[in-house]
């Protein structure tokens, strides 16, 4: 069964989905209401190789109704959603939450900050 991932930041890179699930992925653009972007310092070694960027977006739960995320809802396998859980480091919590298009998706997000 196939899964609903949504990205905001670098899985949205293609050389990061290559490095990560060997394959470019599809996807629809889609908002995430409530939530507000903020940046976090990167210090794991494979993800820094992957995608080369020392700073990451995550999104933090606002509640604000004027707060919103743009990215973008890739249909995955389940496998592949393990292997997201491996690349996003421990500060990302992955959740299902409903998006502005009223699709269910995974999003990895901040919590108790």
């Amino acid at each position: 069964m196939n899964q609903f991932l949504f990205s905001y930041g670098t899985l949205q890179l293609e050389k990061v989905q290559i490095k990560t699930y060997s394959r470019l992925l599809e996807g629809k653009q889609d908002v995430l209401t409530g939530y507000k972007v903020e940046h976090l310092e990167i210090t794991d070694p494979t993800v820094l190789r992957k995608s080369e960027q020392k700073f990451h977006p995550i999104i933090i739960k606002t509640g604000n109704p004027l707060d919103l995320v743009e990215g973008v809802i890739f249909e995955i396998t389940q496998q592949e959603l393990l292997e997201t859980d491996q690349y996003e480091v421990s500060d990302y919590q992955r959740i299902l939450e409903t998006f502005n298009s009223g699709k269910k998706a995974w999003v990895y997000v901040r919590i108790g900050k």
